[in-house]
C-alpha cells in the first residue's frame, strides 16, 4: 500500500515544476523581450523593486497569520507565501495561493471550516483595504487623475451591465440557498465559524495589527515595485501617480480572473500608465519590468519552494 503512495508523493512534488516549466515555455518570447528591454535600466532602481517584491510576501504573510487564532511559525509562512506566488500564477484568480495556504494551515492543525473562513477574511480584508488605500489616493489627488481617458465613453451603460450581472449573480444564489438544502446548511456553518474567528481574532491587537496592518501595506509595496521599475527606466511619472495608475489598474484587471493577474492587469496597468502622460514604449516596458521582479524572476525559485515544501510534508 505504501508504494502507490510514495509514487503519488513523488508526482506531487514535480508537479509544480512541470506546470510552472510549462507556463515558462508557452511565455518565452515575452520573457526574453522584457529581459533585453531591462539592460538599460537603472540596476539599483531594479534591486530597489525587488526588495517591494519581497516585502509584498511579508505583507502576505502577516495577512495570513491576521486571519488565524494560532501562532504559525514566521519562517514557514513566508516561505509558504512565497511558494503560493508560484501557484498563483497557475490558477486564476488567485485560487493557486488560496490552495496552497489552505493545506499549509491544514497541516499545522487548523480544521478545514477555519482554514477556508481564514481565507474568506484574508480576500475579504485584502479588498477592503485595497479600496480605502485607492480611495485614499483619489483624495489626495483628485486632479492628476485623466478620468476622461480610463472612463467609458458611456459610463451609464457600463454601470448598467455591472449592475445587471450583480443583480443576477444575487438571484441565483438566493435561489440555490433556498432550494439547496445541503448548500444552505454548509453555508450556514461556514459563516457562523467565520463570524466566531472574526469576534476573537479582533480582541487580540497583534492579530489585528497583522491583519490590517499587512492588507493596507500589500497594495502600497505591489505599486512601489511598479514606481520602482518606472524610475529606473526614467518614466516621466511621479512616484505617487505610478501607484495610482497601479492601483487603478488592479481594480480594473480584476473584472478579468485570469492567472496571477497575468494578461488582464497587464494591459490595464498599460493603459493607465498611458493615461496618465507615460509614453507607451516606456509605460510597456515598465508593465514588463514589473512582471520579470514579481512574477518570472522569482518562477522558478517559488517552484522549487513549493517542491520542497511538498516533500517535507510542510504542505
Amino acid at each position: 500500500m505504501s508504494f502507490p503512495a510514495n509514487r503519488l508523493h513523488r508526482a506531487l512534488c514535480m508537479l509544480p515544476l512541470l506546470m510552472i516549466g510549462a507556463w515558462m515555455a508557452a511565455h518565452w518570447h515575452t520573457m526574453y523581450a522584457g529581459a533585453m528591454r531591462l539592460t538599460s535600466a537603472d540596476p539599483k532602481w531594479l534591486l530597489t523593486g525587488l526588495l517591494f517584491a519581497c516585502l509584498c510576501w511579508a505583507a502576505a504573510a502577516c495577512v495570513r497569520q491576521g486571519a488565524v487564532l494560532e501562532r504559525l511559525p514566521s519562517g514557514l509562512l513566508y516561505a509558504t507565501q512565497f511558494a503560493a506566488g508560484a501557484a498563483n500564477h497557475v490558477l486564476p484568480g488567485g485560487l493557486g495561493a488560496h490552495a496552497v495556504t489552505l493545506r499549509f494551515l491544514n497541516r499545522r492543525g487548523i480544521p478545514l471550516d477555519r482554514g477556508t473562513a481564514s481565507i474568506a477574511l484574508y480576500s475579504l480584508t485584502k479588498s477592503i483595504a485595497t479600496t480605502v488605500v485607492t480611495t485614499a489616493f483619489l483624495a489626495l489627488r483628485p486632479h492628476t487623475v485623466p478620468y476622461d481617458r480610463l472612463l467609458p465613453d458611456n459610463p451609464g451603460t457600463a454601470l448598467a451591465i455591472g449592475g445587471a450581472a450583480v443583480g443576477v449573480a444575487a438571484v441565483v444564489a438566493a435561489l440555490l440557498l433556498t432550494f439547496v438544502h445541503p448548500l444552505r446548511r454548509l453555508v450556514t456553518d461556514f459563516l457562523r465559524t467565520a463570524r466566531t474567528d472574526v469576534r476573537r481574532l479582533h480582541t487580540r491587537p497583534a492579530r489585528i495589527l497583522a491583519l490590517w496592518g499587512g492588507a493596507l501595506a500589500f497594495p502600497l509595496l505591489q505599486g512601489s515595485v511598479v514606481a520602482a521599475v518606472g524610475t529606473s527606466l526614467h518614466l516621466p511619472l511621479p512616484w505617487a501617480d505610478i501607484i495610482l495608475a497601479y492601483l487603478a489598474a488592479n481594480a480594473l484587471g480584476a473584472l478579468v480572473p485570469s492567472p496571477g493577474g497575468l494578461g488582464s492587469v497587464d494591459a490595464a496597468l498599460v493603459l493607465t500608465l498611458t493615461a496618465f502622460g507615460a509614453p507607451a514604449a516606456l509605460a510597456a516596458a515598465t508593465v514588463i519590468g514589473y512582471r520579470v521582479l514579481t512574477v518570472w524572476l522569482p518562477l522558478l525559485p517559488g517552484a522549487l519552494t513549493l517542491t520542497a515544501l511538498v516533500r517535507k510534508k510542510v504542505l
